[in-house]
């Protein structure tokens, strides 16, 4: 849930780089085996939407090189210790993920996880990693999603959903990220839907997968 895309509040900035670095081990604790998955195998080269204070180093091999679009500023100094402890090159850059100013069919591997939720336009950002994607590149991706319509949870995200927005800078927990991405014109996009058991009820509905280009 880092902001990406979203106009990063000054005071909300900050507590948010607090929040991530105290947070961070609980939240990995319970999307690790997702991750696991998706970003086995990464290339040397790796281009994040929203890397935060790295959460997702741990899945770069040392040596390789994260690009990382980060607009929060107040993250930068966390996630560049981060890299220099994983012994991972940090190329950071302070852009929005609809608009990361790379080439063209740049990358190998765009990834991101609990970053489509803060973003102002998801379809623009995900025109984006097409864009800057090589042919047979691959968008890697661990995202909460809204809830089944009519279940107990979507109500409860609709009922806390401007508290949430408010405090996460823009995030939303009633997005159809999957219908997004498989509208986004992909090759191909593989998703596995599945649950946290986690108090941040609202939070517990996600998506993990990996879409072609």
């Amino acid at each position: 849930m880092t902001v990406t895309g979203f106009v990063v509040n000054k005071g909300r900035g900050p507590f948010n780089a607090a929040f991530f670095s105290a947070l961070g081990p609980y939240i990995e604790w319970h999307v690790r085996r997702h991750k696991r998955r998706v970003f086995a195998d990464l290339p040397e080269t790796v281009v994040e939407l929203g890397s935060g204070v790295g959460a997702n180093l741990r899945y770069l091999r040392p040596g390789s090189t994260l690009v990382a679009i980060e607009p929060n500023a107040p993250m930068h100094r966390r996630l560049r210790a981060a890299a220099a402890r994983r012994g991972v090159r940090l190329d950071l850059r302070e852009r929005s993920a609809e608009r990361t100013d790379l080439p063209d069919q740049s990358a190998d591997s765009v990834i991101s996880s609990l970053v489509l939720c803060t973003v102002a336009d998801p379809a623009e950002v995900l025109a984006e990693v097409r864009r800057v994607l090589r042919p047979g590149g691959t968008f890697r991706f661990v995202e909460h999603v809204a809830a089944r319509p009519g279940s107990p949870t979507r109500a409860l995200q609709r009922m806390l959903r401007r508290p949430w927005a408010w405090t996460f800078e823009g995030c939303s927990c009633e997005r159809d990220l999957a219908g997004l991405l498989r509208a986004a014109g992909f090759a191909r996009v593989d998703i596995e839907p599945y649950r946290l058991h986690s108090p941040f009820i609202t939070f517990n509905t996600q998506i993990a997968g990996i879409a072609y280009a």
